[in-house]
């Protein structure tokens, strides 16, 4: 396996690739750092982003006053209710916790997705391109837990806890990119700084 196509540092690269299973992501997120047919949309998306009057909410977004980005931080909020939701839909509970907290990771989408966006902005383009797969996977995630939480609040909860399980699935796939978006970008510098 050619490992310097990952442009991970090469311990990492040649322990990750060696597992068999993450050779397989690893050419996936290699594929998608190179993919440049949305960069137009990128570009346009990333000055529309940065031109946006956010005033003293932009330090704020950013996490200048932390010294940090504070997308991560704020994704807790729905990851955390969310598999909180999925973990007691396994359990036996009264069916309102899991409504709740599905709502709850819901409400909690907007500030992370504002700081991920203004954070995104300033992305190099490898970086974005993968980011920007992150916010899509992220858009199917938020799509499903909608879907769940109209299910459950129907009083449909064996469909709302499918939605969630396929929810979960999809955070899951978006957290993995993000992760390797944040570990770049560790690498190469925050533009926070």
């Amino acid at each position: 396996m050619n490992t310097h196509l990952f442009a991970i540092p090469g311990k990492l690269a040649r322990s990750s690739a060696s597992k068999g299973g993450s050779a397989a992501w690893l050419t996936t997120v290699a594929y998608l750092e190179r993919a440049e047919a949305m960069d137009p949309a990128i570009r346009t998306l990333q000055r529309a982003i940065r031109a946006l009057p956010l005033g003293g909410a932009d330090d704020l977004l950013r996490g200048r006053p932390l010294g940090h980005p504070v997308h991560p931080m704020l994704v807790q909020v729905p990851i955390g209710c969310w598999l909180s939701a999925t973990v007691l839909d396994a359990a036996p509970t009264g069916r309102g916790a899991p409504t709740v907290l599905t709502a709850v990771g819901l409400a909690g989408i907007a500030p992370a997705a504002l700081a991920g966006w203004v954070d995104w902005a300033d992305l190099p383009l490898e970086q974005a391109r993968v980011g920007l797969a992150h916010a899509l996977t992220n858009v199917v995630a938020v799509a499903f837990y909608s879907t769940s939480l109209a299910a459950r609040l129907r009083g449909r909860s064996g469909k709302g806890k499918a939605w969630s399980l396929g929810g979960l699935t999809a955070v899951a796939v978006s957290g993995a990119l993000g992760g390797h978006v944040a570990y770049r970008r560790a690498l190469h510098g925050s533009p926070a700084e």
